[in-house]
């Protein structure tokens, strides 16, 4: 027996059980198999349309699907979905609706044309809106020009940026997929040179190069932290922000979220992590500061928490924020004599994120690392999801997103259903499989919605379970 007719014997055992039609199956509804799968579809019964419906009130015809991309077909029609799986059980954030828990994390492409965004862009994300993810988090846009990591990352200072994210947007919403932006301003570690460029993924050609000069398109003197402190002898050196500086960038946070409300994001994530400016704030390794916006924990959660103000002060969608939970520098986080903070960690994490609660933040992000050079941790299957967990004891009524390694539908669930996490944000397993939704479905056993174009390679997700 062929590989063909032992799925056509699989599909048909299911079909004889389904009480609903299934439109895009391969099988007839007298239980024939049909002999080439990918163009014989289930006749339509006489009451239903034959009209192929495009999504209403957009300015191109797409195909519409119902339900959305990446939702879970009602219990009703799959019996299967009486028990959803964790990961796809909706979620509601302040009056928005996710369809699933599986968040596409912020990826940096370095492909942005003086901050704005192209085609890459269009089919990068586009092609995670097709793909079923309950959300989609576009990567650091800065809010200033020197507040970009590389000559080539997004922005969102001038409004000539908000036409081409419009667009994205736009592509996003047609298959019911929600989308928002993370705001950023790398600090210290700005005006850098492209990964690729600076070392070739097969090391064949590496260069000690980080920074990004005035030849390179960069801007070398005109980068800024807390305090004068380099990430590294290969960064730039960077200037100490004076009070007046940092009213500007508060103003240009506010400026950028009221360009998000014009291009229709659904949420707006504050980049607080990875050693960029606001992780920088808080830890007593980058800021050394003596006035109000340094030294005490209260002083250096200052600034990042005037951001998260002034942006929930003219936002009134979900808001999230990604921190770094630890520096992973060595020694304790706290001196156990002194009581002073040595470094950033989960205690000073859990206060900030206490916080941030006050002001209206709906869901943290919780990452680790990246702004210590000498960093050392154990990298592993879920190794920052230790930190989500204590996260969401200290809080638990605040929604919490999970990082780190996450690449198999089980352990996913597995985070969720033991509360150590409400969503999971994938990365580098979206790149490899960008299907990895509709992949975790099936092998979860739940009936999820793939795009109408792709039911073809997802028959096993979309067929009715026997009652």
């Amino acid at each position: 027996m062929t590989l063909i007719n032992v799925a056509c014997s699989r599909i048909q055992a299911k079909l004889s059980c389904a009480r609903v039609p299934i439109v895009n199956a391969r099988t007839s509804h007298s239980g024939r198999s049909y002999r080439h799968l990918p163009n014989h579809p289930i006749p339509r019964p006489r009451t239903m349309s034959y009209i192929n419906r495009g999504v209403p009130g957009i300015d191109q015809y797409l195909p519409l699907n119902e339900p959305d991309v990446g939702a879970a077909f009602p219990k009703e029609t799959h019996p299967q979905n009486a028990q959803l799986p964790e990961l796809f059980k909706p979620i509601t954030i302040r009056g928005v609706k996710f369809n699933n828990r599986i968040f596409v994390s912020p990826m940096c492409q370095y492909s942005s044309d003086n901050g704005h965004a192209t085609d890459w862009h269009l089919v990068h994300i586009g092609g995670y809106a097709t793909r079923g993810a309950g959300g989609i988090c576009m990567e650091a846009t800065a809010v200033v020009p020197e507040g970009r990591i590389s000559p080539q990352d997004a922005g969102l200072w001038t409004d000539s940026q908000i036409g081409p994210l419009k667009r994205i947007v736009a592509f996003a919403h047609a298959h019911g997929t929600k989308i928002g932006v993370q705001l950023a301003h790398a600090g210290r570690k700005a005006s850098t040179i492209a990964p690729w460029v600076r070392t070739t993924t097969t090391k064949t050609a590496t260069t000690a190069k980080y920074t990004a000069d005035k030849e390179d398109g960069g801007w070398p003197d005109e980068v800024y932290g807390p305090s004068d402190i380099p990430f590294s002898e290969q960064y730039p050196k960077p200037k100490a922000l004076t009070e007046e500086q940092m009213q500007g960038l508060l103003d240009a946070f506010a400026k950028a979220t009221e360009r998000c409300k014009e291009i229709g994001f659904d949420f707006i994530e504050i980049h607080g992590a990875h050693g960029y400016l606001l992780h920088e704030f808080v830890s007593p390794l980058s800021n050394v500061r003596t006035d109000q916006y340094g030294g005490s924990l209260e002083n250096r959660l200052r600034f990042p928490l005037q951001v998260a103000e002034r942006v929930r002060a003219v936002w009134d969608k979900p808001l999230f924020v990604r921190i770094s939970a630890a520096d992973w520098a060595e020694g304790p986080e706290q001196d156990p004599s002194t009581g002073e903070w040595k470094q950033w960690g989960i205690e000073q994490s859990k206060i900030y994120v206490g916080e941030l609660k006050k002001l209206g933040v709906d869901l943290i992000d919780c990452s680790s690392g990246g702004n210590w050079v000498q960093q050392k941790f154990t990298l592993g299957p879920g190794y920052q999801v230790p930190y989500a967990e204590a996260l969401k004891k200290a809080h638990p009524g605040l929604p919490i997103g999970a990082v780190g390694m996450i690449t198999e539908p089980e352990q996913a669930e597995s985070y969720l259903r033991e509360g150590k996490a409400d969503v999971v944000f994938l990365a580098r397993e979206f790149i490899r499989r960008p299907h990895w939704p509709i992949i975790a479905a099936e092998k979860l056993g739940a009936a999820v919605k793939p795009a109408n174009q792709y039911e073809r390679a997802f028959l096993e997700v979309i067929i009715p379970a026997r009652r």
